[in-house]
């Protein structure tokens, strides 16, 4: 009998263990794990991750799972929700290749308050994680770009699956009951690109997605049944989330080696927006550059993008981190676009405002990438620079190194949980196959 998708990804991933992964697989989670936790722990202090935090304690629940950035263990469901929102609140998190997606929020919150609830080892996570971040990269590849043109958040709407799968794996799903679990993943898939703007909305998209994957894989546990048709059905998920499916991409080599391409972000604003920012930080080195000179920016980008990102007017951090023109303007000022860039003042500030205002979009073919820009700078006396930006800061082909990642995390750690156990939980994130309880990672995220 030919077997539906969900039930080959599930005999898949419920069989993965910790040795199948390549060892480029392996190194990636962990360092994905290190940012992640960073960025989580940065993040519970921001006003999304505070009312996400105490919305987790108010829900309560047994204590099985911390909530990051707290001293409060509650429910592994309620546990998953608050910290996905907390690690998508300073917009640092991960993305994929395309920069369609964020892994970590939805498959790491679901994984770790999984893993904390089960008593698991660190290898039984990476094992999780990795298993988590392929389904859900392979959901994505299945249905975009037109989920994503359709007004569809890839990142909860795929990161549903992933983070079934690994909290499925961590709770001790076997094949037919994670295939289960796929099913009712599907079922809560959800979330729209309707959440650029002022508000908290964008930081909201995760929380569901990773509740409902621990929410599908404790049902699935109990015997509770789901379609395992959700991909392929006359109703399924395909069907009604993409218009140009490519449902191959879902098994294709199944039976062999899978690579993650994960890449990290240096920069605290929309991936699509890195390209742009680097291009500021490259001028800025280029002799007779001046800031206050320049008169005129040409942004070329590719279609994908095109049409994102281009608010100039930004009025809160909110919509500043998603606005290419001032991300731009504050590196080229300043030399850096991390969190301290995005303030009321640079939002206020008369010369951010100006040379934001100079931005001008063309949508250009030829470009390779859907992230490329090409832009042109000119100044008041004649001076023009020009460049083109195909793979920026933290791509797999110009990565961030483990020192600058180890940095990042430090920065937005430290200040939150204290010097000495920032630097106890980067150690325990990096040799987390070490550990023999993922409690011992987890209690380090306290706060002081």
């Amino acid at each position: 009998m030919t077997q539906t998708y969900a039930e080959k990804l599930a005999a898949r991933f419920a069989g993965m263990k910790y040795n199948d992964l390549p060892e480029a697989s392996r190194h990636a989670v962990k360092r994905l794990l290190l940012d992640y936790l960073g960025v989580a722990v940065g993040g519970s202090q921001s006003a999304s991750g505070k009312a996400a935090r105490a919305f987790a304690r108010d829900q309560g629940g047994k204590g099985q799972a911390r909530v990051i950035g707290d001293n409060r263990r509650v429910s592994m469901t309620n546990a998953a929700f608050a910290n996905a929102i907390s690690s998508h609140s300073l917009e640092l998190d991960d993305i994929d290749v395309l920069a369609l997606f964020h892994f970590s929020p939805p498959v790491y919150s679901a994984a770790l308050a999984a893993a904390e609830a089960s008593g698991a080892s660190g290898r039984e996570l990476i094992a999780a994680l990795g298993a988590g971040c392929e389904m859900m990269e392979r959901a994505s590849r299945a249905a975009n770009p037109s989920l994503r043109n359709r007004g569809y958040h890839t990142t909860p709407t795929t990161g549903v699956f992933g983070a079934t799968v690994a909290a499925g794996k961590l709770l001790g799903l076997k094949a037919p009951r994670l295939a289960s679990a796929l099913g009712m993943a599907g079922a809560q898939s959800a979330g729209l690109m309707e959440m650029y703007g002022p508000s908290m909305q964008k930081r909201f998209n995760p929380g569901p997605a990773a509740r409902a994957g621990v929410t599908a894989a404790l049902m699935a546990k109990l015997g509770f049944t789901g379609t395992t048709l959700i991909f392929e059905g006359e109703r399924g998920w395909l069907q009604a989330y993409s218009d140009k499916r490519n449902p191959t991409a879902l098994d294709e080599g199944i039976d062999g080696p899978y690579q993650l391409c994960i890449e990290l972000k240096p920069y605290s604003c929309a991936r699509p927006i890195h390209n742009a920012i680097d291009f500021a930080l490259e001028i800025r080195a280029q002799p007779g550059f001046d800031a206050s000179k320049v008169s005129a920016i040409r942004i070329e980008r590719h279609e994908d993008w095109s049409n994102y990102h281009r608010n100039a007017t930004p009025a809160t951090y909110h919509e500043a981190q998603v606005s290419l023109p001032f991300s731009m303007a504050v590196a080229m000022l300043e030399g850096k676009a991390l969190l301290k860039q995005y303030s009321e003042r640079n939002i206020r500030d008369q010369e951010v405002q100006r040379l934001a205002g100079l931005a001008k979009f063309e949508t250009v073919g030829g470009l390779p990438r859907g992230v490329s820009v090409r832009m042109t700078a000119t100044q008041s006396d004649g001076w023009t620079y020009t460049s083109q930006v195909d793979f920026p800061k933290g791509s797999i082909q110009n990565p961030m190194t483990d020192g600058e990642l180890r940095e990042k995390f430090a920065s937005l750690a430290a200040p939150v949980i204290g010097a000495k156990k920032c630097a106890a939980l980067a150690d325990a994130a990096m040799n987390v196959e070490k550990l023999a309880n993922i409690a011992d990672l987890m209690k380090l995220t306290a706060v002081r």
